[in-house]
């Protein structure tokens, strides 16, 4: 069983719902990511997403397009990505940790290099954005080989078709992007994402996450009242924005928004629609 579905069946078990804070590595500089990761996990953060910065992020909204050009600067590579969960490793060989990013450095360091050195280093997830399911025969069988889980999203517009397609192929959770936007766009519908989650979950036998749009405890609570995960990102890359030139007060910062986060979510009733995550 992987490290996401024992966090996801702890989680199941106590009814609570898992909070998944995101940040891109090497913002505001690479020394501060680790030190960011044990603070929010210290936090309150179930499962942490590390961004992979890249010079074209087609998912992302400007808050965080900023994020990978601040790290870009830094000369952040996809291998000192890896480099800072391995370090992360070093204190804490719990908490999972899911890359998300895209697809061109992966391929230029190869899939099998890859998954080796994600799994070597201690990554349990990835979410690449701009891979199909129906192309991902080759990075999933690498992934696979190496133990880790591949996460997919999926859309307001997925048809149900496409669904079942990704739920044959996904494994730790599926992460439902709750707007059609980038990240951080547009007003978050909460009617409209609890009927299409109800939905998925006739699809879809694995915990779903939701994201993009999340900003603050309260829309928190509002997801968290019928999704197993609760992802937020451009409101935690944000905070990094506002203290750049500050890492221990963005840091700070960041630990502020993600015990809010956690306090909202523990103060929901006691959760009957987490699900166990596949095994591995």
């Amino acid at each position: 069983m992987s490290r996401l579905a024992q966090r996801f069946a702890t989680l199941r078990r106590a009814g609570r719902r898992a909070l998944v804070p995101y940040v891109t590595a090497g913002d505001p500089e690479p020394a501060a990511t680790v030190g960011l990761m044990h603070d929010m996990v210290a936090a309150g953060a179930d499962i942490l997403e590390l961004g992979v910065p890249f010079s074209d992020p087609m998912a992302d909204g400007p808050v965080i397009q900023r994020a990978s050009e601040r790290a870009l600067a830094h000369g952040v590579s996809l291998r000192g990505v890896l480099s800072m969960v391995r370090d992360f490793r070093h204190d804490d060989p719990d908490t999972p940790v899911v890359l998300m990013g895209y697809l061109n450095p992966v391929e230029i360091m190869g899939y099998e290099a890859f998954a080796r050195a994600a799994a070597e280093a201690g990554v349990d997830g990835v979410l690449t954005v701009d891979l199909p399911p129906e192309e991902a025969g080759p990075l999933l069988a690498a992934l696979d080989g190496c133990g880790i889980d591949p996460i997919f999203l999926l859309a307001p517009t997925t048809s149900d078709e496409r669904t079942r397609q990704v739920a044959a192929v996904a494994r730790g959770f599926v992460y439902y992007v709750s707007l059609k936007g980038v990240t951080g766009a547009g007003h978050l519908d909460v009617d409209a994402v609890r009927e299409r989650v109800e939905h998925l979950r006739t699809l879809v036998d694995l915990p779903v996450g939701v994201g993009f749009g999340i900003r603050d405890a309260a829309s928190a609570a509002a997801v968290g009242a019928f999704a197993d995960a609760v992802v937020v990102g451009s409101a935690v890359v944000s905070r990094i924005e506002q203290h750049a030139g500050d890492p221990a007060a963005a840091r700070a910062a960041v630990a502020e928004l993600v015990g809010e986060l956690r306090a909202a979510l523990d103060g929901l009733p006691a959760a009957a629609t987490v699900r166990q995550a596949a095994d591995t």
